[in-house]
């Protein structure tokens, strides 16, 4: 297995991870009936039970295009020091994102999520 998709597998233990920090939180706001059930009529999620559910669904939306862009990189034979930056830099800017979300660090987690979107960019640019 390529070291690219090894890094697909942390990022999507990162995405498996992530709700196992907010959660928690979440459940402390809106007591654990609220979030047992259906939710229905739960509260919102806010402060950094919010932010983390908000960072949660950020990485979502970002890991599919990564995970395609991996996923076809590997079917076409291509591993070369551009997809291996482009994928540590998506799961080191992720890492980064989620962490600066959770604290509420505006710059840094715009600066992040750039830079995952980056990486994604670059796996895409060797596809050819």
């Amino acid at each position: 297995m390529t070291t690219e998709l090894w890094i697909l597998v942390a990022a999507t233990v990162l995405c498996l991870a992530l709700p196992l920090v907010y959660m928690p939180l979440y459940a402390r706001q809106a007591g654990a009936a609220a979030i047992s059930g259906n939710r229905e009529d739960a509260p919102t999620a806010t402060g950094a039970a919010g932010r983390g559910a908000r960072a949660h669904r950020n990485l979502l939306e970002n890991l599919l295009p990564f995970a395609i862009a991996i996923l076809a990189a590997h079917a076409i034979g291509i591993s070369d020091t551009l997809t291996l930056a482009g994928a540590w830099l998506f799961l080191v800017a992720r890492v980064v994102h989620a962490l600066a979300y959770i604290a509420g660090v505006t710059g840094v987690r715009t600066l992040a999520y750039a830079a995952g979107l980056a990486g994604t960019v670059l796996i895409l640019t060797q596809l050819h």
